[in-house]
């Protein structure tokens, strides 16, 4: 798949039952950081694992544009010959950043305390997606920017000669915003400090820590304060990126809404800033367990088994939830749709500004799908239909977006009728071997055009 290309419409058909072993890709979050840091380390660091989407390969290049030298080995092994914090050399060309909010935004942190000039693009729905959440506290170091009416791409960054340490608090929870800060501050002098009031995935800090860098964390009445001393010589590491729990959500909601089922899904990062979507299905009443727990890399890892579960209930999703599984909720919204009651999703504002509103484009897929749907600025509630009730029988929008496609093909896999997506090519940014996997599970999944 490509998600750069012609639209690759896709349906999902009823299916019997799910079972097998899940093999997802590597973490995407990790993927991104590890060729980041690797870079701004001096030496060689090795990945093991590393996601080979469109997203993470977009960085890769990006790196290598910057003067890294960054190697494929073959079946996610790479290496990264950095060239040290502040070493970034000027690229000759636009860095093109496809569909990743995530790559944009830390690697303008990464060089927006290095002397170079670099203009950043993506997708027709990246340069869509506001800047100014990130560009405004790098203004902070002295970093300029020039970007399209309302900070959108392209934009032109030009980083600071003479960096400023920063004490920045977050305005919104969101790790994207609060590492491309800490990535700016590796190359200021002093102490650069981020505080958060609602803790987000901590991947940037926990490698941070890895690569050498002096760093701490700390709660206090004020929130999360870190605090990470600059310009320290990162130490190249050896990295083994765990399976993507955003990835094995997929397989996992598949399996607990399609009768019969039994899937393993091996090495997935358990992170408790990345685990709120295990919570909250086992609290629906989801048969979802964690076996062979255990720690690699300093990340929480385990084996999820999920079983079809047909007493599924409604429940509150608390707000204090939202930051460690906001990528989650479009699936979970499927799994919602086949629990009896309402599932009320609250403090979720952030997902409007995703790769799309995706409360908007699941609220109206879900909608057409024959599934009620109430929504605020904040918040959604979906009123389940129970298993075996749900309808489907239609053609919903990706608008561009992943996660969207995903979950609407999992949704066709328990609905009364196919359910399909008009263009299924975005689901190669994050989890390449999406059709395979789950076709290996059991799934009906088909491209229309072929």
């Amino acid at each position: 798949m490509s998600g750069h290309g012609t639209p690759i419409p896709m349906t999902s058909r009823p299916c019997g039952p799910l079972t097998g072993e899940a093999n997802v890709p590597g973490d995407k979050s990790i993927s991104h950081r590890s060729l980041i840091l690797g870079a701004m380390a001096v030496g060689e660091t090795r990945i093991t694992g590393l996601l080979e989407g469109e997203d993470v390969l977009d960085t890769a290049k990006a790196m290598r544009a910057f003067g890294a030298e960054v190697i494929n080995h073959g079946s996610g092994e790479w290496s990264v010959h950095g060239v040290g914090v502040g070493g970034f050399a000027e690229p000759d060309h636009v860095i093109d950043c496809g569909n990743s909010g995530t790559g944009v935004r830390l690697i303008m942190g990464a060089m927006a305390t290095s002397p170079v000039t670099v203009t950043f693009t993506g997708d027709a729905s990246l340069n869509g997606r506001p800047m100014g959440r990130v560009t405004d506290p790098l203004a902070l170091f002295g970093t300029q920017t020039v970007g399209r009416q309302g900070g959108r791409l392209p934009m032109t960054l030009v980083g600071a000669v003479d960096p400023l340490p920063v004490r920045y608090v977050v305005p919104v929870p969101s790790a994207q915003v609060k590492s491309a800060v800490l990535l700016a501050g590796l190359n200021a002098p002093g102490q650069t400090v981020v505080i958060e009031k609602e803790a987000t995935r901590d991947h940037t800090e926990r490698m941070l820590k890895g690569f050498g860098a002096e760093l701490t964390v700390e709660d206090t009445d004020e929130g999360r304060v870190i605090t990470l001393t600059g310009q320290p010589e990162l130490k190249p590491q050896d990295i083994i990126v765990p399976r993507d729990p955003s990835s094995a959500a997929f397989p996992v909601c598949a399996a607990i809404i399609t009768p019969g089922s039994d899937v393993l899904v091996p090495n997935i990062g358990l992170n408790p800033t990345r685990a709120g979507l295990f919570t909250t299905l086992q609290e629906m009443g989801a048969d979802l367990v964690f076996e062979n727990m255990r720690e690699e890399g300093g990340e929480p890892v385990a084996d999820l088994r999920a079983k079809f579960s047909p007493n599924l209930k409604g429940i509150v999703v608390p707000p204090a939830r939202a930051a460690s599984m906001i990528d989650e909720y479009p699936v979970l919204s499927i799994v919602a749709s086949f629990a009896r009651g309402v599932t009320d999703m609250q403090g979720v504002k952030e997902l409007r500004v995703k790769e799309s509103d995706r409360i908007d484009a699941m609220a109206k897929g879900l909608r057409a799908a024959g599934v009620s749907v109430d929504e605020g600025e904040d918040w959604w509630k979906v009123t389940g239909l129970g298993h075996g009730n749900v309808p489907g029988g239609v053609t919903v929008a990706s608008v561009l977006d992943h996660r969207i496609a995903m979950a609407f093909m999992v949704m066709g896999m328990a609905t009364q009728k196919p359910m399909t997506v008009d263009d299924g090519s975005p689901i190669a940014t994050s989890f390449p071997i999406f059709e395979t996997l789950m076709g290996r599970l059991g799934a009906q999944l088909v491209r229309n055009n072929t």
